[in-house]
């Protein structure tokens, strides 16, 4: 069982440039920290589209050799961490079809709520299913569409959707981008400019993969709109009317890059203020060090230190090249896993009333392997400060947490936490500072279910929903 919060999916698009497979590559590079289980790209010349996909991070799955054999202008990519459907090829990203609409290929970040209501209903008019994705699920609705125009037929298949989605899709000579009512999930536009005064439009969830490329980031792709990009030109409009604004606090306090504008916001500046908040609101007397839990941890830890004065060390060293291992000693050494990615630094923590910053506590388990192992090192007391408020509640929309009596905050109090991470103090930071840290004082831009428990939308199939999520756990 797994006790952080996993990745959800990255998505890529680029138009209108000859090296548009070896871009989308770049950008997927930039995104693996979204999914490690698999990679694909899907790439047109205008009369065909080629795709290529398979399990295993981007670098290891896009040669030279493999990228040589998908020229076009046009491309999509995906990296997938797996928030509905199994682990396996299948159901890697994109899908590509051949329909009455031509070739079409999409990849999608997000989870649709109501996917397992519209396969039955497809099943049963006689779509036959090749994955257990829910993303499958939109390539059949465009393919039944009785729409001839592909944007028509996209447009009727997502006002059937309910949930998350943030939707990358391409076909023989033409893209469309869509992202959903509420804004769930980030989608950000950009372009490159090129010889002639061209423009090559690109998309991506993070602006990280704009930065690797040199494009400019232009704007987010609205809540309930679609970009559609072909050889007329590009034209934005809307699929449906914008609902309440949704957007996922997690991707600013630990998806996404720190280098990322998400939301039209700095990751970096909101996890700074993060812990410069959980500073004033969860003081530690006597502390001497700031230690961040990395990475996630850095940019809270940073600002815990300016904010209260106290140094930032980095006394947890992270080994960046921890993959799966299948050896371990004969002999059992307390807590393998947690050693196999961090190791203290003993002279920086030796004697120490440290403060240790972390982004979330899910479980617990892990959280308790830490403190264990910086007061191994020799730290007197160990101070445990959450950059988020406890939480209570899975998420639905593209996030794969626990069920609710899996996650730790959902059914012991912060003091019973604080005993079973061995914590001598537990700080978690308050919603209303969430709040504060993301400038969302008054708009209510965000979600803050896994916080609440008040889900933005209506889930009519909450306990098939849970059952997934005990089958994937």
């Amino acid at each position: 069982m797994f006790d952080r919060f996993r990745e959800e999916c990255g998505v890529v698009a680029i138009f209108g440039h000859p090296e548009s497979a070896n871009l989308a590559y770049l950008g997927l590079y930039a995104l693996q920290h979204r999914g490690q289980e698999s990679a694909g790209l899907a790439v047109s010349d205008g009369q065909s589209i080629v795709c290529h996909k398979d399990m295993g991070h981007v670098a290891d799955i896009f040669t030279p050799e493999v990228l040589g054999g998908l020229p076009g202008p046009m491309a999509i990519g995906h990296t997938r961490y797996s928030t509905a459907g199994d682990t396996v090829l299948n159901n890697a990203q994109p899908f590509k079809v051949a329909c009455n609409k031509g070739q079409i290929a999409v990849a999608h970040n997000g989870n649709i709520t109501n996917a397992a209501e519209l396969r039955r209903m497809l099943e049963r008019d006689g779509a036959i299913f090749q994955a257990s994705s829910d993303t499958e699920v939109i390539l059949h609705l465009v393919a039944h569409s009785r729409e001839r125009e592909l944007a028509a037929a996209l447009r009727e298949a997502l006002l059937q959707l309910q949930g998350a989605y943030s939707l990358v899709f391409l076909a023989n000579d033409s893209m469309i981008i869509a992202r959903d009512p509420h804004g769930f999930r980030p989608l950000a536009m950009g372009q490159l400019e090129l010889s002639g005064g061209k423009i090559s439009y690109v998309f991506a969830s993070e602006t990280c993969a704009f930065d690797l490329i040199g494009a400019v980031y232009l704007n987010e792709v609205d809540p309930g709109e679609m970009v559609i990009i072909g050889p007329q030109g590009m034209r934005r409009e809307r699929f449906a009317p914008e609902r309440n604004r949704a957007h996922c606090v997690f991707e600013h306090v630990y998806f996404s890059r720190p280098d990322s504008m998400v939301f039209g916001r700095s990751v970096q500046q909101s996890r700074e203020m993060l812990g410069r908040l959980i500073a004033r609101e969860c003081p530690a007397a006597g502390a001497e060090i700031v230690v961040p839990v990395p990475d996630s941890g850095v940019s809270a830890a940073i600002g815990y230190a300016e904010e209260s004065g106290v140094p930032f060390r980095h006394a947890l060293i992270r080994n960046h090249y921890v993959g799966r291992t299948f050896i371990e000693p004969s002999q059992a050494i307390r807590d393998f896993g947690v050693k196999l990615k961090l190791n203290p630094v003993r002279h920086l923590l030796e004697g120490k009333s440290v403060v240790l910053v972390d982004d979330s506590i899910v479980r617990g388990t892990t959280s308790r392997k830490i403190v264990r192992m910086v007061r191994s090192a020799g730290a007197r007391e160990v101070h445990l400060r959450i950059s988020c408020p406890p939480t209570l509640s899975p998420c639905f929309y593209g996030v794969d947490t626990p069920t609710r009596s899996e996650l730790i905050a959902s059914n012991n109090t912060v003091e019973e936490i604080r005993k079973f991470v061995e914590a001598d103090t537990l700080g978690y930071l308050p919603l209303a500072r969430l709040r504060e840290a993301v400038d969302d004082h008054q708009k209510l831009d965000y979600c803050y279910a896994c916080y609440t428990g008040d889900y933005p939308t209506e889930l009519v199939n909450i306990d098939e929903l849970m059952a997934a999520k005990k089958k994937r756990g």
